[in-house]
């Protein structure tokens, strides 16, 4: 699991946990990228592929703060799609007061070449519904970054949560999050980005708003440039969070305790236009952001098992790309 979740240069920094320290075979090998040295001061375990195995770990150790008052920070990395598989012993690990953070990577039919057994769906809906955890799916790595410390603070605490980061291995150029350079913009980029959501595109009068989440991102923006060419001008929202934006509407209605500040500053009532949701995964798991202001809007995503193929012929078939967006945009408009 560690080489195909990309925990190459993690595991050459920590080492491997061992009761005892273990020859490493292959330390002569120059062309290893990989090291694999076995030490009692290895901050990395290795259960190989079982699930199971990892997240009843995970439960365990995040709950040292409450047992024995010594916080620590767990951090479970693991294919996506098979979130399903430790689903109840991962659940019942955050119900019993273990907080820890799960990651989920690769994700989404993003994954293209390895086909329908490695492409996961349903997991953003997993996140956003499961109790005493927060999910975040940045597109980012600024995102990644800010999300990660902030699901850390949350651990080792009585009033805690656990978290659990849906994140994909596509490459993307990170220029498209336009970072402000400006401090105080910076600071309200990140509070934004923490909470659930923030503005990646703003136009001046805008006829349409495409809200995008995760790997996806790119093909929103493509699409909002070509709309503005056909005289459709689009906003951007780059969503981070469905989980805290659900629960802020919610908070916004009185059924529960959260903040619904960002729901004003990623979706403010006077640029409300109909809207289009689109993500690498479940479309329904954005639909309810239509609520917000009452918009028309078509929510893109995937509902069939995922294709081998190239990633352009995979988001085509998924209506993931470009023309599927600009389609989407242009049907709620008119």
């Amino acid at each position: 699991m560690s080489s195909s979740t990309n925990l190459g240069g993690w595991v050459n920094k920590a080492g491997v946990w061992s009761s005892s320290e273990r020859r490493d075979w292959f330390a002569d090998d120059a062309e290893t990228i990989l090291h694999w040295r076995e030490k009692p001061t290895g901050r990395h375990i290795e259960p190989g592929i079982a699930e199971v195995n990892l997240v009843s770990l995970l439960g365990e150790l995040g709950a040292t703060w409450s047992r024995w008052g010594e916080p620590l920070l767990p951090i479970g990395v693991l294919y996506d799609p098979f979130v399903e598989r430790a689903l109840e012993p991962w659940s019942y690990g955050i119900y019993t007061g273990g907080q820890s953070v799960l990651v989920g990577t690769p994700s989404g039919v993003s994954l293209a070449p390895e086909g329908g057994a490695h492409q996961s769906i349903k997991t953003p809906s997993i996140g956003l519904e499961q109790p005493g955890c927060v999910t975040y799916e940045p597109a980012f790595a600024i995102d990644t970054e800010w999300t990660l410390l902030a699901s850390l603070g949350r651990l080792g605490r009585p009033d805690g949560t656990s978290a659990y980061l849906r994140l994909s291995t596509r490459p993307v150029d990170q220029g498209l999050a336009e970072v402000p350079s400006d401090p105080a913009a910076r600071e309200r980029r990140r509070r934004q980005a923490v909470a659930g959501a923030y503005t990646l595109r703003r136009t001046r009068e805008p006829k349409a708003t495409i809200a995008a989440m995760g790997a996806v991102v790119p093909e929103a923006l493509a699409a909002a440039a070509r709309l503005e060419q056909l005289g459709v001008p689009a906003d951007v929202v780059c969503v981070t969070s469905p989980d805290l934006l659900y629960r802020a509407v919610r908070a916004r209605q009185g059924h529960e305790e959260a903040e619904p500040w960002i729901l004003d500053q990623a979706f403010p009532a006077h640029r409300a236009t109909p809207l289009v949701t689109v993500l690498d995964g479940h479309p329904h798991t954005l639909s309810f952001l239509a609520t917000i202001n009452r918009v028309p809007t078509t929510a893109l995503g995937v509902t069939r098992f995922g294709q081998s193929g190239s990633l352009e012929d995979v988001y085509r078939h998924h209506g993931l790309d470009e023309d599927g967006i600009v389609r989407a945009a242009l049907d709620a408009t008119g």
